[in-house]
């Protein structure tokens, strides 16, 4: 009997120690299902997963993070925070809190132009949360190739990104870099497109997104930039022009006292030596005034179609500024 007894409690100890151990290795998984036991992600966000091709294991993720697309009094209250602020093409927040979990916000853009902003903030911000359960082992790892990958890169908006975070933050370029890399760009090596496919089915839907609405600046921007090269040179041409106009009446001026006096003292032969040279040069002056006239009109109707691309900008980068206006 003693034996048997011996016998019953090594092996319940056993038992326990496996359950133990397993609930040690699957506390993850516990944790999570814990999280989302009362969650339900409403049809905006589980189209946004959909939108963005996310894996069930990084839906699952985001799911955990309760992610919801806020007004802008909410998304300034919980984003407009010193350890969550973003200078990406972004405009959405993952607020760790400092706990096990933390919750991101989407910022909901209403104008059309920037369709894709909120698909690509969401993939955005699920990778910062996929980013935090990293092995120490498995961040060093992607930490390499990540910053292999961006010192790589031609200098761009990318760059000029991550300068802004290492800037306000240095050991935030990392995080960063893993959901500005996966989102933003359409070419990586193949070990990090190998690693992000865990996250995405399809991560190149997710570049297009970034790509369709960033182009709504990127080309308007051109577009600025072209007319303010033709004006520079317009400008410089009706400047030249003015100069030469200028230059013109003053001779014409003389030349017409000149002829004054020569008619006035009857000298016929003098006058008419003058007269035809005169008039070529009237008519050259003539036709350089209309010329610049009509460059004027066109620099003028450049102007205006400039200010008013300008102006179209300016009403998306404000339709991107969660920030309340000032009276």
């Amino acid at each position: 009997m003693k034996s048997h007894k011996r016998s019953y409690g090594l092996g319940f100890t056993a038992a326990i120690l496996v359950v133990l151990g397993l609930g040690w290795f699957f506390r993850q998984d516990v944790s999570d299902w814990y999280r989302l036991r009362d969650y339900d992600p409403s049809a905006e966000i589980v189209a946004l997963a959909d939108q963005t091709t996310m894996t069930d294991k990084a839906r699952n993720v985001f799911y955990t993070t309760h992610p919801t697309v806020t007004g802008q009094d909410e998304f300034n209250a919980n984003c407009r925070q010193g350890n969550s602020s973003e200078y990406s093409i972004v405009l959405g927040c993952y607020v760790s809190n400092g706990g096990l979990y933390g919750n991101t916000y989407i910022y909901d853009i209403e104008d059309e132009r920037l369709a894709g902003v909120t698909q690509v903030t969401a993939a955005h911000e699920m990778l910062h949360a996929e980013y935090d359960r990293l092995s120490t082992k498995d961040r060093d790892r992607v930490d390499g190739l990540l910053m292999e990958t961006y010192q790589a890169l031609p200098d761009g908006r990318v760059k000029e990104t991550i300068a802004q975070y290492e800037a306000a933050d240095p050991a935030s370029v990392p995080n960063e870099l893993h959901s500005i890399l996966g989102t933003e760009l359409a070419v990586l090596p193949p070990a990090l497109e190998n690693y992000y496919r865990q996250y995405f089915t399809d991560r190149q839907a997710v570049v297009r997104y970034s790509e369709q609405y960033e182009a709504e600046f990127t080309r308007r921007q051109d577009q600025v930039l072209g007319y303010d090269n033709q004006l520079t040179n317009l400008k410089a041409t009706i400047e030249a022009n003015q100069g030469d106009i200028d230059s013109q009446l003053a001779s014409l001026n003389q030349q017409q006292a000149t002829l004054n006096s020569l008619e006035s003292s009857g000298d016929a032969a003098g006058f008419n030596a003058r007269v035809a040279t005169y008039n070529r040069q009237v008519a050259s002056y003539n036709a350089l005034v209309e010329q610049t006239r009509t460059q004027i009109e066109e620099y003028n109707r450049l102007v205006a179609e400039r200010n008013d691309l300008a102006l179209e900008v300016q009403e998306l980068t404000k339709a991107i500024d969660s920030r309340p206006e000032t009276l």
